[in-house]
């Protein structure tokens, strides 16, 4: 009996220690290559896969509105006083990086920043307008944030181009009190090949170094503190009593 008793021991203590942190995502091995900290100095958002832009296009610097919401070349007078509202329209970015805009058919896109795509439609609208005058909003940028209480996340919609980490935080409340605010994964890029960045917000020179802007699409995960009591607990309870009633039945089989 003391055998399987021992035996019984040292199952509970191999199963909790694979069960102690069950919700931990994202696990990377201690010699992962996490990629260096970019922050909002050395990089803007840039259109990507996916996006969902809104479209409008103007003629003569902005003097005149072209609508484009029948791919027509028509085109409407501003308004006394307060000019001609945009009539945008939605289109979404290809996977292969192209959008099929009106009148110039497809083009690709994706790898520009909002400002130098406007500035290259423009360049293709200039054929057939007269000094074009473009402006792109992307519609969709969406970011899931893991505060630190294991799977829970929520989804942040992100207006401003230049939303940093931080930000998306606050947006979703904060880490938690049970996240790590030493460790916190940015996952960046085609998920299937992803950059893991790690942030340490712990410290006020962690904050400074990664003050990063956010992608449509990335995943910043906290990861949770481990409860190793409770755990403990949860796992060993059920098979104490079995143990227990084991022994009991024992005793009272084993009596003269």
């Amino acid at each position: 009996m003391r055998q399987i008793a021992i035996v019984l021991a040292l199952f509970v203590l191999s199963s909790c220690g694979r069960q102690l942190n069950p919700s931990v995502m994202f696990k990377t091995p201690s010699n992962y290559d996490y990629k260096v900290d970019q922050t909002i100095s050395n990089i803007e958002y840039k259109l990507a896969p996916n996006d969902i832009i809104e479209f409008s296009v103007f003629t003569n610097d902005g003097f005149k509105l072209v609508d484009l919401t029948t791919a027509a070349t028509s085109v409407s007078e501003s308004r006394a006083g307060g000019g001609a509202r945009p009539s945008s329209i939605e289109f979404t970015i290809e996977p292969d990086g192209r959008v099929k805009l009106p009148i110039i058919g497809k083009v690709k896109i994706d790898g520009y920043t909002v400002p130098d795509a406007e500035k290259f439609l423009e360049g293709q609208y200039a054929t057939y307008y007269n000094n074009p005058f473009v402006m792109l909003r992307v519609m969709n940028k969406r970011v899931l944030v893991f505060p630190g209480s294991g799977g829970s996340g929520t989804v942040i919609n992100i207006a401003n181009n230049n939303t940093t980490l931080i930000e998306a935080l606050a947006l979703a409340g904060g880490i938690t009190e049970t996240g790590k605010a030493h460790k916190i994964k940015l996952i960046k890029g085609d998920h299937r090949n992803p950059e893991v960045h790690v942030i340490d917000l712990s410290t006020i020179e962690g904050m400074t170094k990664s003050n990063m802007l956010l992608q449509a699409n990335d995943i910043i995960y906290v990861e949770p503190a481990p409860k190793f009591t409770q755990r403990i607990l949860a796992e060993i309870t059920p098979i104490v009593g079995i143990i227990t009633s084991a022994f009991l039945i024992y005793s009272i089989i084993d009596q003269p």
